[in-house]
């Protein structure tokens, strides 16, 4: 398969929805929505990055690693935003999806100018629940710490 090619089952509607999926759930976590952007993963869903020293691993430790950092942007008086692109979607199987793509945090203190903070790559086994995607496994990579 050539790089251009799709395999038939990533086209059209299912990217799509992965597509939507992650803007929606970006728009929650950015809106400091954490109850509901730690409600699109897995009740035993794990969220892995190589700036933090363990996962966090189901909906409550994830919920509360959220809520600390949105509180502290708060604080801070910072208005953080994740920027997706170059998302990529492979099908593993009915209902279980491997995505991965890049993501930019951009940091904006109030009246100030906007930085981005960070370089990495996400990489996500989505699983369909009771028609739903919801993240099972996220792999964050940050470009300055590898």
């Amino acid at each position: 398969m050539s790089v251009t090619e799709l395999p038939q089952a990533t086209t059209g509607g299912l990217y799509t929805e992965i597509q939507q999926f992650y803007a929606r759930q970006m728009h929650l976590l950015d809106d400091g929505r954490v109850e509901e952007w730690a409600g699109t993963f897995t009740p035993d869903g794990v969220f892995a990055a190589n700036a933090q020293p363990v996962p966090a691993v189901g909906r409550e430790a994830i919920t509360a690693a959220a809520a600390a950092a949105t509180e502290a942007y708060a604080r801070a008086g910072v208005q953080r935003r994740h920027w997706l692109g170059m998302v990529s979607v492979e099908g593993v199987d009915d209902g279980v999806v491997r995505a991965r793509c890049y993501a930019l945090v951009i940091e904006t203190p109030q009246g100030g100018r906007p930085e981005i903070k960070a370089s990495t790559l996400c990489e996500d086994r989505v699983v369909r629940v009771d028609g739903a995607w919801r993240i099972e496994d996220r792999r964050i990579t940050r470009d300055d710490l590898i």
